[in-house]
């Protein structure tokens, strides 16, 4: 496998800023560059051991879905080969793992649909009987199917900040009433599209979360990622069994062995192990085949 990028170094552009995983640079007045490196954040704290390819299945898989949800939602890419914009010896940091994209003003908002109750859904379920204000109908069990996708919206947290659940009133509050219904209605379209095709692949799409820009012309456009092990939880529909938090092809193994630390989850994070990464590894790259039949160098 090529080489692991914890923080990406590229000279002839400007970085802009360092994300949780990706890496933004100035191209120009109208263009960016998004690097995904092989950074990994848990609890919304970036951990000191990286995933190695974890930037590529990020960007494979995100850039798969993209072309595929075209029909319902513009987003931000713009087609342009990252190669050409950069020196000729950085060309290797951003192969299969950056995308040249079009600038846009991000919503301050998180667009997070539920199929399934899980996380912190079903902590707050377990609680009120709701999840983000919304009341559900009782009965229900950890990891259960719910009777329709709902949107769940949060804030956009900073670096080592923590997102906040947020009701669709705030949300409205934050954005204006049409944006938000709008954000909604495209949300869930978004999920359905993607869980009905993911299911054909074996794998259940419990819930996920989606970033929205607008273009100059305030049109909405899908931007960073969309449907990846990071942005998702991922079920193998042949071990799935309500009750239970279901194993995954996504971070929740990370979460699972931090929670098990003990850990504050307040920055520093602690380093994962070598068993931990491998295993890791192995369910972000299953994910990537299953959903798309293709493999990171």
């Amino acid at each position: 496998m090529s080489e692991v990028i914890f923080d990406s170094e590229l000279k002839s552009l400007k970085l802009i800023q360092r994300g949780k995983v990706r890496d933004i640079y100035a191209i120009d007045d109208e263009r960016m560059l998004f690097l995904a490196s092989d950074r990994l954040s848990a609890f919304d704290v970036v951990l000191p051991t990286p995933i190695p390819g974890k930037g590529k299945v990020l960007t494979g898989m995100s850039n798969f879905w993209f072309e595929r949800t075209r029909q319902i939602v513009g987003n931000h890419l713009t087609g342009i080969d990252p190669a050409g914009m950069v020196a000729a010896d950085e060309a290797a940091q951003v192969a299969g793992r950056a995308v040249v994209v079009r600038k846009l003003k991000p919503l301050p908002v998180e667009a997070i649909v539920r199929g399934y109750i899980v996380g912190s859904g079903w902590k707050e379920y377990k609680k009120s009987g709701t999840v983000c204000s919304m009341p559900l109908p009782a009965g229900l069990h950890e990891a259960d199917k719910l009777p329709e996708p709902i949107f769940t919206p949060s804030t956009k947290a900073e670096v080592g900040d923590h997102d906040e659940n947020i009701s669709f009133e705030r949300t409205i509050e934050l954005i204006g009433a049409d944006l938000a219904e709008q954000v909604r209605e495209v949300s869930i379209r978004l999920y359905n599209f993607a869980a009905e095709y993911a299911l054909t692949r074996g794998i259940i799409i419990a819930d996920t979360k989606f970033e929205f820009g607008q273009d100059e012309a305030g049109k909405l456009v899908l931007m960073d990622e969309i449907l990846t092990p990071d942005s998702s939880r991922f079920w193998p529909v042949d071990s799935y069994a309500p009750g239970a938090n279901p194993p995954s092809f996504d971070k929740q193994y990370v979460r699972d062995y931090l929670e098990s630390l003990g850990w504050d989850k307040k920055p520093p994070a602690p380093a994962l192990p070598d068993e931990v990464v491998q295993k890791t590894v192995e369910r972000y790259r299953e994910a990537l085949k299953r959903l798309t039949d293709t493999d990171i160098d």
